[in-house]
């Protein structure tokens, strides 16, 4: 399918983080642009604000008039959506309609799509590269599965640019349908596997996802991750990993700032400054320098840009910092998450009471990671666990926040919203953590504001 005779697009789930940075991407290209979420969000006020009409009631066939035009109007859609949906329904069987991932794969067909994929990391490795990207000579479009603290969107557009920054999701097998110029990969550990089914599926998606990138076509990996080289051109990195390509070493923290080396094959870069703290920042930062080195970025363009890089909201996102007390709220689901997390709080402030507040995502996942979920949380001062986000699934009987409370044992509970709330009014010092990808957002301000106040 091609684009040439789109006049208007129609979401259907617009306002989830990537359905809304391709509706802002194609308002601000000049189409017209509506669609229907269920409920009210922030970012659906910012849509509005744009001038992007939404609703949030299933009309069924009576979308808005302008819309019905099968010839002009593309229609797209997230898996998110129930296939019952009324809209859904209708406009399948009279428009042209495609998955999010689909019209991304399409962008990538007339740009040089630079994808980043991974388990873990790929959000924030996906807004730093293309905020250095921007600040460089090359600039770029950018697509990105969170907001950026930088440009304060979650969508970039410069139509004269030759590259488009990708977050390749592995969810649904989206990240099949994209057609990348160069990518990265941050990880592979298991997940999804309601929709792959086993390990060795999820693996061999991601494999799939490799073997794109044809002979000579760039593909940079984090060193250790199970691929075969099938003809493309692989580079490796990894912290106090020297037999990476690229690797880095002297990661510490010095006045406020978090520095280290990078080592490539016939350079060192000393004393590179990062805009994030954390070890998994770090391994970011140099999937990021050996991207950009290769696009043909100066040592000073790469430098700069991940000095002064922000990150993104809901990852490793400071809402209190005093002497005495630190909140932070991460977007972290998964247990190799949760440990890249509380390692780096670890470095960060190795002497302080670490709390954190945990809301699972999704049965499926608690059920398949259970004991990790255990052994991560576990390693917390104090864990306090909230009611699992079911997402798109229904309860699955044995899986409950209960049972992980009574494995992690002592210093673990359970607690609503509302409790969470509770006992902050008790808090005075210490690292405080709200950890989740579910509604555990909801709370932050109001956590915030407590934890300011005390």
């Amino acid at each position: 399918m091609k684009l040439d005779n789109i006049k208007r697009f129609y979401f259907i789930g617009i306002g989830g983080i990537g359905m809304s940075a391709l509706a802002r991407y194609f308002k601000a290209k000049g189409f017209d642009v509506a669609g229907y979420d269920k409920t009210p969000s922030p970012l659906t006020d910012e849509l509005q604000a744009e001038g992007i009409a939404i609703h949030f009631e299933d009309l069924g066939e009576n979308i808005p008039a302008e819309y019905q035009n099968t010839d002009s109007t593309l229609v797209v859609y997230t898996p998110a959506i129930p296939k019952n949906m009324g809209e859904l329904v209708y406009v399948q069987k009279n428009h042209p309609v495609l998955k999010r991932s689909e019209v991304l794969g399409l962008i990538t067909q007339t740009s040089k799509g630079l994808g980043v994929a991974g388990t873990h990391g790929k959000t924030t490795t996906s807004t730093m590269l293309a905020y250095v990207l921007s600040q460089s000579h090359l600039k770029c479009s950018a697509f990105l599965g969170g907001i950026s603290s930088n440009f304060n969107s979650n969508v970039l557009v410069n139509a004269s640019a030759d590259y488009s920054v990708i977050e390749a999701d592995e969810f649904d097998r989206s990240f099949l349908r994209l057609k990348p110029y160069a990518s990265i990969i941050t990880a592979m550990d298991p997940d999804h596997l309601d929709i792959y089914g086993t390990t060795e599926s999820f693996i061999e998606g991601f494999q799939e996802y490799a073997d794109k990138h044809k002979e000579n076509q760039l593909l940079i990996y984090k060193y250790g991750l199970p691929l075969k080289q099938t003809g493309f051109q692989g580079i490796s990195y990894g912290i106090d990993q020297p037999d990476a390509q690229v690797y880095g070493t002297g990661l510490h923290y010095e006045n406020g700032r978090f520095l280290m080396n990078v080592h490539f094959e016939n350079e060192v870069w000393k004393d590179v400054v990062l805009g994030l703290p954390g070890i998994h920042n770090a391994e970011n930062a140099l999937a990021v320098a050996a991207m950009c080195k290769e696009l043909g970025l100066s040592e000073a363009e790469i430098r700069s840009g991940l000095q002064d890089f922000k990150g993104v909201k809901r990852r490793f996102e400071y809402q209190v910092r005093t002497e005495k007390l630190v909140y932070i709220d991460d977007y972290a689901h998964h247990p190799t998450e949760i440990a890249a997390l509380v390692s780096s709080i670890r470095l960060l402030y190795p002497d302080k009471k670490v709390v954190g507040i945990f809301q699972p995502h999704l049965f499926s996942r608690t059920r398949d990671f259970e004991e990790g979920f255990v052994e991560e949380l576990g390693k917390l001062d104090e864990a306090i666990i909230m009611p699992i986000y079911p997402a798109r699934e229904e309860p699955i009987p044995g899986v409950t926040s209960d049972e992980l409370v009574r494995k992690i044992g002592k210093n673990a509970s359970l607690k609503t919203p509302e409790q969470v709330l509770e006992f902050a009014n008790s808090i005075r010092e210490g690292v405080i953590l709200t950890i989740g990808a579910g509604d555990i957002d909801r709370i932050v301000p109001q956590l915030k504001q407590l934890l300011e106040k005390n």
